[in-house]
């Protein structure tokens, strides 16, 4: 029986021929009809060998999730159907089997890795609002998500484990350490010791131990083992840099051509990663690339993985020097974590707070931006400041009140506009109390409530919605 390694060479091989073949009839207009069937085989066999290649990753009982989807499945069975395509049968509840296709699945790294399990502890980290909190995983969830016990569900970078039992030992062996340090003498002659032995008949003898009291000693290394200790730091240091590097080069000049179709589908196959791990990696790469202009003597402190990058990545080439910089000193000199940088980067994308009365005064107007979550809708409406408070603005708009901050409000600095919004306004919330509109009455309404100035006609369609309602002016 023919190997799935061996079928996807032969229709990698076929893919090739067809290729030549539609490439010979190119240009041939009474090869139309041959040309089109040998695109029909192309994609027929194209479709097939990805599909191999997509199944031959996995493996029974691997963790997996479908793309965009919050679910962990564990892989159950392995089949090619009788038309030779592959199909991963996963469980996703622990009972019942569903047949999956191959490029709809990623194997879970987290899951593989098994960083968390059901019943650990896991504390909510800074930046959420449950931060400090701590909870039981009751289920696992894809990409190293967890749902627990109180039906919460948290992202991988929300969460992080509760180690009580390393703590403790850390502990104890610190308190181990200072005992040593202080009462023994660092010496290395021998000491005895007498223990009690109890033998036959309850007697008591005393059997003398030797121990070696191992002396604490600073060695200096010759010049050659200075270097060859500095030549391996740097490697164990910067092996996320060089993968960075080698996945930009093989992207970059498509060495991954006469295997795969797209580097994203090469990266899951060859390596295991997913397109966004390859780019992390890559970003990575180019950040510590950047981070190296700021010392010509290789002995600057540079991040050791990618994670302490990631934060640094959508910045200016200056910017990630001088915050990389801030985050070595806030380490004290050391290699900081990805959470300091994230910290650094995050304190400087926020404004200072601005107090609402020297922003403006109740009655002026506005453009409504940058709104999020249900206010979105709002984006690009006019607004009337009606409240100022300590550093938040109630605005009234169209049909609604809302509480923003000054970041939210675009200042409207036409005089005439500005007379004009207060009195539209009126008129706009006026009709709407009738509670008589109609649905296309309604839809005028929002959309007057969206324009900064009235024209001639809207001005006259506003009175005649007044007159029809029976709202004098």
């Amino acid at each position: 029986m023919i190997s799935v390694t061996e079928n996807i060479a032969k229709l990698t091989w076929q893919e090739n021929q067809l290729h030549t073949s539609l490439d010979n009839l190119r240009g041939q207009r009474s090869k139309v009809k041959e040309h089109k069937q040998l695109a029909q085989e192309l994609s027929r066999v194209v479709s097939k060998r990805q599909n191999l290649q997509d199944w031959a990753i996995f493996e029974l009982g691997m963790p997996v999730h479908r793309l965009n989807s919050p679910l962990l499945g564990i892989v159950e069975q392995l089949k090619i159907t009788p038309g030779g395509m592959g199909e991963v049968w996963v469980s996703w509840d622990g009972l019942l089997q569903i047949p999956e296709q191959p490029n709809m699945l990623q194997i879970d790294g987290a899951a593989m890795a098994k960083i968390i399990a059901v019943g650990d502890r896991v504390e909510i980290v800074e930046g959420h609002e449950e931060s400090g909190k701590i909870f039981t995983v009751e289920r696992l969830l894809a990409r190293g998500a967890v749902e627990t016990s109180d039906e919460n569900i948290f992202e991988r970078e929300k969460w992080q484990k509760v180690e009580q039992a390393d703590q403790k030992l850390v502990q104890t062996r610190s308190e181990d350490d200072e005992y040593l340090i202080h009462s023994s003498s660092f010496s290395q002659e021998p000491q005895m010791v007498t223990e009690p032995t109890e033998e036959l008949g309850s007697k008591t003898s005393e059997t003398t131990i030797t121990v070696n009291t191992i002396a604490t000693q600073i060695e200096e290394l010759t010049e050659e083992e200075e270097k060859e200790r500095h030549r391996l730091e740097l490697k164990v240091e910067r092996a996320f840099v060089e993968a960075g590097t080698s996945l930009r080069e093989l992207r970059d000049k498509r060495l991954y051509r006469s295997t795969h179709t797209t580097f994203e589908t090469y990266c899951r196959d060859r390596f295991g990663f997913t397109r966004a791990n390859a780019t992390y990696l890559i970003t990575g790469a180019s950040v510590v690339d950047n981070l190296k202009k700021m010392s010509t003597n290789g002995l600057q402190i540079l991040p050791s993985n990618e994670r302490q990058t990631r934060p640094l990545t959508k910045l200016e080439p200056n910017e990630q020097r001088q915050i990389w910089q801030q985050a070595v000193e806030e380490a004290g000199g050391k290699v900081p974590t990805g959470r300091i940088v994230q910290g650094i980067v995050q304190r400087l994308k926020e404004k200072p707070l601005v107090k609402a009365s020297d922003f403006c005064a109740v009655g002026d107007a506005f453009i409504l931006t940058r709104l999020e979550g249900a206010e979105r809708k709002y984006n690009g409406c006019w607004a009337i400041a009606r409240e100022l408070r300590d550093f938040t603005i109630a605005v009234d708009v169209y049909d609604n009140t809302l509480t923003v901050k000054p970041d939210n409000l675009d200042p409207i600095d036409l005089p005439d506009v500005r007379r004009q919004l207060p009195q539209t306004l009126k008129r706009i919330r006026r009709l709407r109390e009738t509670g008589l509109l109609s649905r296309c009455v309604y839809t005028i309404l929002e959309s007057i409530g969206r324009q900064t100035y009235l024209d001639d006609f809207e001005a006259e369609l506003l009175s005649f919605m007044e007159q029809r309602y029976g709202i004098e002016n």
